[in-house]
């Protein structure tokens, strides 16, 4: 096994990594691999021990593949640009986090002291990369077959999401679309203030379209503030009655 070593693990995360093997419905034969796929790179630092960053850019590629095949059998009167759209949001940040959450991944994660007092067990980044690297490792564990019908049970939910328009948007993506389809314009992002201790930030952002501004809007990252702003941007030109916004964000039923 590329990863082996002698395993260290404590007979209560066993029974905590068995719990999770349960719970999504995938046993692993080498629970050191599964462990590995916790690790994430700050617990690691000082010792330059294994991590699971080559699990999560080979769980990246597996996970691609697998949703990228399903939707190709599952739309197949539709055109790529559809199939990429409805992929790119399945295989979100936001869509693994959510995914990663409902397992338990943020409380089996592994930290270090810095990332761990930052808030890192909530981070959707850190969650998502750890889903990834846990599809690394089933299929180096169990095989490509059983890793993909791994990923599609974990994703078909999210599938229908998208294909029922149920879907969290990535609003700052449709904001820009429309402005550049339609205005040939983009949207302008402004910092309005932060506040907050340096592990606990709150940002607030506004989005200014020609010269109007949307917000601020709030979030724990510039990211997720900027989301709120350009959301709000986008719902107030829908009301408005810019229809051909409202499109760029459906995916027509097959």
């Amino acid at each position: 096994m590329l990863f082996s070593q002698k395993s260290k693990l404590t007979r209560e995360r066993k029974a905590d990594l068995a719990a999770f093997q349960k719970e999504a419905q995938a046993r692993f034969r080498d629970v050191d691999l599964l462990n590995l796929a916790f690790t994430h790179r700050s617990c690691t630092n000082e010792d330059k021990s294994p991590n699971n960053e080559k699990l999560e850019f080979l769980g990246d590629s597996v996970l691609g593949m697998a949703v990228a095949n399903r939707l190709f059998e599952l739309l197949v009167d539709k055109a790529e640009g559809d199939l990429a759209k409805v992929k790119s949001y399945v295989v979100s940040e936001e869509s693994l986090a959510g995914i990663a959450l409902s397992l338990g991944v943020d409380r089996l994660i592994l930290l270090g002291k810095g990332e761990e007092h930052s808030g890192g067990r909530a981070k959707k980044a850190i969650l998502a990369d750890a889903l990834e690297a846990i599809i690394g490792a089933y299929y180096l564990d169990s095989g490509f077959e059983n890793a993909t019908k791994f990923v599609l049970h974990l994703v078909e939910p999210e599938i229908e999401k998208v294909l029922q328009n149920r879907h969290r948007k990535d609003y700052k993506t449709l904001l820009q679309e429309y402005l550049q389809k339609f205005h040939r314009s983009y949207p302008v992002y402004h910092l309005v203030r932060k506040s907050g201790p340096d592990h606990d930030r709150t940002f607030w952002i506004s989005c200014l379209v020609g010269e109007t501004e949307y917000g601020p809007a709030s979030g724990k990252n510039k990211k997720e503030a900027e989301q709120g702003a350009a959301g709000m941007a986008y719902d107030a030109i829908i009301a408005g009655g810019g229809v051909e916004a409202a499109r760029l964000g459906q995916v027509e039923n097959p």
